[in-house]
């Protein structure tokens, strides 16, 4: 049976709807899931999405790792050829496929070829041209994926594929490896049509991914799915900045993989307006793109490899958001912090610490969460500015350290200890310099996940 991720959701620090964390497949798509045999264990394995009336505009972001795989590759190839930009991060696409059990990294020309193939298989069973299919592939590295177990699978899978909720949460559920739960989100807005008459849109996304996770963009495996209409690198330019600003906050583990990817389709089938560049139309889809992508990045911190607890660290007062967010992901980064948080040890000089190590993202980061890319390009990996005669630190709402006060406060430590003894740990930082905000995501770091890994291939 399907489980479904609860982790608790606060407010953002940004006026985002609300999330459900549920499935609900958009108009215009059919999906499903099923077990080809890939994996050995028998679990689900592969997953198909795709469009039900012609193309969709597509989006992407995807791993720098200079191992990036196969399907990452020829993705970004399919969308360069569908779109004629060079950058490779939009154009237009009516079928996806995921293989789970065979990252389909460092395996070479071989590996290229394998993908290739994938595509002409999905090509045959869909109709879709080949260059309008995109990839995603997830498990272990270097080894190849078996072409005729993916190719029996989707021969019996695409007759299957649903619009319909059901359909999409099997695609979420064959997405997962060492997963724990399913992770689902969606929401919806309401946006103007042709004539300015309300229409309601859906956005919807899937993920997978608890383990090699780390800021570098996209941390991990996912979908999203809209019925809105919006052209692709109008739809890149809204992806862009909500995976700045939720899975580039992301940190399990300190690794990031061969494989990340995270896409974005819209169909146009809610029969809205279409969102242009810079509109409010826009402005609002986009905010529901993050919406999704924040919960979804949620989920995974507190599905994270052995994790006990989610970590939030929520940071305030900073001189503007980009320190804000070195701060609060160097602090879910920190093994001494995710230690702590496991021991429910409110230990505040791990927090300290860390933060006074923090560095702004890169230039690419920097520049697609909205610094002009001059800036960015000056900035990226400078220090964040703290001053330690300002800050403030709480934890799971107990104040610990107050720099105006001359720092150290004494509090009641075993209380602030078993309020840490929650399903999430809040680490809150007060720089006291300015209005910039910013949140990470991380998870307790524990015996579980070192076993876990230790025997990964064994």
């Amino acid at each position: 049976m399907t489980t479904i991720s609860r982790s608790p959701t606060p407010d953002s620090t940004t006026a985002l709807p609300r999330v459900e964390q549920r499935s609900a497949i958009p108009l215009g798509f059919r999906a499903g899931g099923s077990a080809a045999g890939i994996k050995a264990s028998g679990r689900p394995d592969l997953a198909v999405v795709t469009t039900t009336n012609g193309p969709a505009a597509a989006a992407a972001v995807f791993t720098p790792n200079t191992f990036a795989a196969a399907p990452v590759r020829l993705s970004k190839a399919h969308l360069a050829a569908t779109s004629g930009d060079s950058r490779a991060g939009f154009g237009w696409a009516e079928a996806i496929v995921s293989t789970s059990g065979s990252a389909n990294a460092a395996t070479g020309l071989a590996g290229d070829a394998d993908q290739a193939e994938i595509a002409s298989m999905l090509s045959v069973v869909t109709g879709v041209a080949i260059e309008r299919t995109l990839h995603l592939s997830t498990g272990i590295i270097g080894t190849r994926l078996p072409l005729g177990l993916v190719q029996a699978g989707l021969a019996k899978l695409v007759p299957t594929l649903a619009a319909s909720d059901d359909g999409l949460l099997a695609a979420a559920e064959a997405l997962r490896t060492t997963d724990s739960v399913t992770k689902v989100a969606s929401t919806t807005i309401g946006l103007p049509d042709a004539d300015g008459r309300p229409v309601t849109v859906t956005i919807c996304g899937i993920a997978k991914g608890v383990g090699m996770i780390h800021p570098m963009m996209a941390t991990m495996l996912s979908i999203v799915l809209t019925d809105a209409a919006v052209a692709p690198e109008t739809l890149w330019s809204l992806l862009r900045p909500a995976a700045a600003r939720t899975w580039d906050q992301l940190s399990i583990d300190g690794d990031t993989s061969t494989n990340d990817t995270v896409f974005a389709l819209a169909s146009g089938g809610s029969g809205a307006t279409t969102a242009e560049t810079g509109s409010e139309t826009a402005q609002r889809l986009g905010a529901a793109i993050e919406a999704i992508a924040r919960d979804l990045a949620r989920q995974q911190a507190a599905d994270g490899e052995g994790a006990t607890t989610l970590i939030t660290a929520a940071v305030t007062g900073a001189r503007d958001d980009a320190e804000a967010r070195a701060v609060a992901r160097i602090v879910v980064s920190s093994s001494l912090v995710k230690a702590a948080a496991h021991g429910r040890d409110p230990n505040w000089g791990r927090v300290a610490g860390a933060a006074g190590n923090a560095r702004l993202a890169s230039a690419a980061v920097l520049e697609a969460a909205g610094l002009p890319a001059a800036e960015a390009k000056v900035r990226a990996g400078t220090p964040a500015v703290l001053d330690p005669a300002k800050l403030r630190i709480s934890i799971s709402g107990h104040l610990v350290f107050d720099g105006a006060q001359g720092g150290p406060l004494e509090f009641d430590r075993p209380a602030a200890s078993e309020a840490m003894n929650a399903p999430e740990v809040v680490f809150g930082l007060d720089l006291g310099l300015g209005s910039g905000r910013g949140e990470a995501f991380g998870c307790d770091l524990t015996e579980t996940y070192v076993i876990e890994n230790s025997e990964y291939t064994t």
